[in-house]
């Protein structure tokens, strides 16, 4: 969850969304996301909205305060919805979501039966620092309803976790994600970055091997990204570190891609890998697919029928507004049609499905035949096969250049 919010138009302060925007509620996937605001420390790149305990002190918010919040929220949400679907798909994010404890996430999953509903078989994650997880952790959040883990890893060299300022010790994600097995998870992910300034092959290839020694059924990989405001940032400016070099993260992306997929975790989405479509991260593929999703916590983002707001940034603001029995929204936008036309564009290309060829323009279909000769789209999907419509979709080297090919076909 970015740190940085858009500015937006005025949102109304009780949360109520326009009636178009509720048409066909339901008959779409429809997901929750919460944000939990909370670290133990900050990480150097990080530009999440996230709050380490001492930057919180002289302010009354608490993890407390934000669930209270979060039940609110969640109420409003129901209310707002009208009659609303039952929740397909859950993911809390952070932050931090383990620093709650078993306990603490099994709260907040009580909380979206208790205003939403859950529907059956739906898949709920949360996100996880290994420093912050034991096996009775897993075990907890087991029982509560989790269905999916994904722990942060990042890397297996000590020398690239320090660099990113990551506080967990080389081994302890695998063994995490052992835990998380043995709990009775099915679904575990584990995150990796490549690209760090000091990451060589040989890094990576060991951060690889501990992936696969795990088992996990999935892993995002991720090229460093220097964001403004970061202390990584600064350190770059300042010439401690040299910036991450695009030709290097190519390599380091085809190096992902060919390991993982040689042991069977094949790409579903431009920095995803999985094994199997059982594996396939459903909340995920909503935001994707242009699903609805709310939300909830701090700076937490949402989408319903063509409307996207955002909630205010600080967990003090976002408690107190709530308590007041306002809306946290601090501003939001109706998507007009070439806006969700763009997204469409954006989001399923990045898919292994791609992007059906009928929702082009014939000037950018045109554009798609020429890329597929210039070998970034894959001509045997665009032909289609077996009455199927054709596809547009990335070739390994339309992937390394996928901002590249979206700018040519909008």
């Amino acid at each position: 969850m970015p740190s940085a919010l858009p500015d937006g138009d005025a949102a109304p302060s009780d949360g109520q969304l326009p009636e178009p925007a509720l048409r066909g509620l339901g008959r779409r996937p429809f997901g929750v996301y919460v944000h939990v605001p909370f670290c133990a420390t900050r990480c150097g790149y990080c530009d999440f909205n996230t709050y380490t305990a001492a930057e919180l002190a002289s302010s009354p918010a608490s993890p407390v305060s934000w669930l209270d919040g979060l039940r609110r929220e969640l109420e409003l949400a129901a209310s707002v919805l009208g009659s609303p679907p039952r929740v397909d798909t859950v993911f809390v994010g952070g932050g931090t979501p383990s620093l709650l404890g078993a306990s603490g996430l099994a709260s907040v999953l009580d909380a979206i039966r208790a205003s939403l509903g859950l529907a059956d078989g739906a898949e709920v994650t949360t996100e996880s620092n290994p420093e912050s997880t034991s096996p009775e952790f897993f075990v907890g959040i087991r029982e509560a309803g989790y269905t999916r883990v994904s722990l942060g890893m990042q890397s297996a060299a000590p020398h690239v976790l320090a660099v990113l300022d990551r506080t967990h010790t080389p081994g302890r994600a695998v063994a995490a994600a052992r835990e998380a097995h043995e709990a009775g998870f099915a679904h575990v992910n584990l995150d990796l970055i490549y690209g760090t300034p000091g990451e060589r092959a040989a890094d990576l290839a060991a951060s690889l091997d501990a992936v696969l020694d795990a088992g996990v059924d999935h892993v995002s990989a991720y090229a460093l990204i220097v964001e403004q405001g970061t202390a990584l940032a600064r350190r770059v400016a300042r010439g401690e570190l040299p910036a991450p070099d695009d030709d290097v993260l190519a390599d380091r992306y085809e190096q992902v891609d060919a390991t993982l997929s040689a042991a069977g975790l094949h790409w579903y989405e431009v920095s995803n890998w999985a094994r199997g479509t059982a594996a396939w991260c459903r909340h995920n593929l909503g935001y994707w697919h242009g699903a609805d999703w709310w939300g909830a916590g701090p700076g937490a983002h949402s989408h319903v029928g063509g409307v996207r707001w955002w909630n205010v940034k600080h967990p003090a603001r976002y408690a107190s507004l709530l308590a007041s029995g306002r809306s946290p929204a601090a501003a939001r936008e109706v998507l007009s049609t070439s806006d969700r036309r763009l997204e469409r564009v954006l989001l399923e290309l990045r898919l292994v499905d791609g992007l059906v060829i009928d929702a082009l323009d014939p000037a950018a279909r045109q554009e798609a035949r020429t890329m597929a000769e210039e070998g970034l789209l894959d001509p045997a999907a665009l032909k289609g096969v077996n009455g199927r419509f054709g596809r547009c979709v990335l070739t390994l080297r339309g992937r390394l250049l996928a901002d590249a090919v979206v700018r040519r076909l909008t």
